[in-house]
C-alpha cells in the first residue's frame, strides 16, 4: 500500500508540474532589490493549439531602465510612460521609462521560446514581496492574459491565468 501511496504522490507531482509549466513564467523568480535582473519569460504553448503571434509583457512600477532583447525573426516594440515616483539612476534622475515590451511574431504551438528582457529593479522595491509582470499571448483568434494577480493572503496556485511573478530579496546596502 505504501508503494501505491508514493507512486500516487509522485503522479500527482508530475500532473502538477506539467500544469505549472503550461503558464508564461519567469525562469529566475527571484532577485534583489537594487540589483539588475535579466528577466526570461518563457511560454511553452500557444493558445488552444494556435500559433502566438504577440507577446506583450507589462512592467511594473519600480522596474527602471528596462533593455528588451530583440530577437530574430520578431518585431520589437515598448511602450513608454511616465513612472509613478521618479528613480535615482547613477545620479541620473528618470521619471519615465519602458512600460510596456511587445513583441510581434510567430511561435507555433508545437515549440517552446523565452523573450528577454534586462532592468534594474529600484532600491526603493521593498524586500520579502512579490512583483509581477502581467504578460498576454496574443494568437490569431484568441489569446492568453497571464495577468492575475493573487490578493492579499491567496495561494497564487489558485489562480487560472497567474501573472508571473518576481520574489524580491533584501539587497546589500549601497552607499552612495
Amino acid at each position: 500500500m505504501k508503494l501505491l501511496n508514493i507512486v500516487s504522490a509522485a503522479v500527482i507531482a508530475a500532473v502538477t508540474g506539467t500544469c505549472a509549466l503550461a503558464h508564461a513564467t519567469l525562469e529566475t523568480q527571484e532577485a534583489e532589490v537594487g540589483s539588475f535582473y535579466k528577466g526570461v519569460m518563457r511560454v511553452g504553448h500557444g493558445c488552444d493549439g494556435q500559433a502566438t503571434l504577440k507577446m506583450r509583457i507589462v512592467i511594473p512600477e519600480g522596474v527602471i531602465s528596462v533593455k528588451p532583447m530583440p530577437k530574430a525573426g520578431w518585431v520589437l516594440e515598448t511602450v513608454t510612460g511616465d513612472y509613478a515616483h521618479s528613480y535615482d539612476y547613477y545620479g541620473k534622475t528618470l521619471t519615465s521609462g519602458v512600460k510596456e515590451i511587445i513583441w510581434t511574431g510567430e511561435l507555433s504551438n508545437d515549440h517552446y521560446d523565452e523573450f528577454v528582457f534586462r532592468a534594474k529593479l529600484d532600491g526603493s522595491l521593498t524586500p520579502d514581496q512579490m512583483l509581477f509582470f502581467p504578460t498576454v499571448q496574443e494568437c490569431a483568434s484568441a489569446d492568453q492574459q497571464w495577468i492575475e494577480i493573487p490578493a492579499e493572503g491567496q495561494d497564487p496556485h489558485e489562480l487560472e491565468h497567474p501573472a508571473p511573478g518576481l520574489h524580491l530579496k533584501a539587497g546589500h546596502s549601497h552607499n552612495h
